[in-house]
């Protein structure tokens, strides 16, 4: 039986997501389970090679990572990982010498935590890590994320999340435009004259150009089984509108 964890996780850090790297199933059963109960969601690889698939798909916001695993280690998919990224990552392990810890430390771990451990404590150290790097992280990868959602300014990508998995919205520049603008402050409604004079290229100045854009847009994401996104306000315009 899990016991409910006593912290929760901050708002501004829910949806956050976290690849748990660990071929022990049972361990990862329960900080999926800990992890989830405080608002984070989670993906789970049981060995080096699958995590280094996942973490490229999916970009998780911060990796639980095992040591001792079948095949390639820890160690090693650290390392593979800081060639590409500088996602905030835990190890988690039985070693327990210096040399280890001083081991993850140089390699690029922003934390160390050794089993035997408290699920909650884990809780507690990944939204504190969460904390220290969300900012640097977001400016860096220039990624947004609401919900199911999340768009990469870089590569202008958008991407809705399903079962663990990210699937690719097949979307014009200024659908993208119009997510972009609306993912930013997901809670506002944004009015038609806005959402045109923010999105819209030059020459279409018609208000109701806007609404044959967000049917559009609508239209993809309802492929996907997701009503209502983005949402219309009566009166006023749009607003993001996804808050799971």
């Amino acid at each position: 039986m899990l016991i409910q964890p006593t912290r929760s996780t901050p708002k501004n850090l829910s949806q956050a997501l976290i690849l748990i790297v660990e071929d022990e199933h049972e361990i990862a059963a329960i900080l999926e389970a800990y992890l989830e109960r405080s608002g984070l969601r989670t993906v789970h690889a049981p060995d080096g090679h699958s995590a280094l698939t996942l973490h490229q798909s999916l970009k998780p916001d911060l990796i639980l990572l095992d040591i001792q695993l079948p095949g390639m280690d820890g160690w090693q998919v650290l390392n593979e990982i800081r060639h590409k990224s500088d996602t905030p990552t835990i190890m988690l392990t039985a070693l327990d010498q210096d040399v280890d810890k001083l081991m993850g430390l140089r390699i690029g771990a922003d934390d160390y935590i050794v089993k035997p451990f408290n699920p909650a404590e884990v809780v507690a150290r990944v939204q504190a890590v969460l904390r220290r790097t969300r900012v640097q992280t977001v400016d860096t990868r220039q990624v947004i994320r609401v919900g199911d959602f999340q768009i990469d300014l870089e590569s202008h990508e958008a991407c809705v999340f399903k079962d663990g998995q990210a699937i690719t919205l097949d979307i014009t520049l200024t659908e993208f435009k119009l997510l972009e603008c609306m993912m930013r402050t997901p809670n506002r409604a944004f009015s038609r004259g806005e959402l045109l004079e923010a999105c819209l290229p030059e020459g279409d100045s018609l208000e109701r150009t806007v609404d044959s854009h967000i049917s559009k847009l609508r239209k993809k994401i309802e492929q996907l089984g997701i009503e209502g996104v983005p949402t219309s306000v009566r009166g006023i315009g749009y607003r993001f509108g996804n808050r799971s």
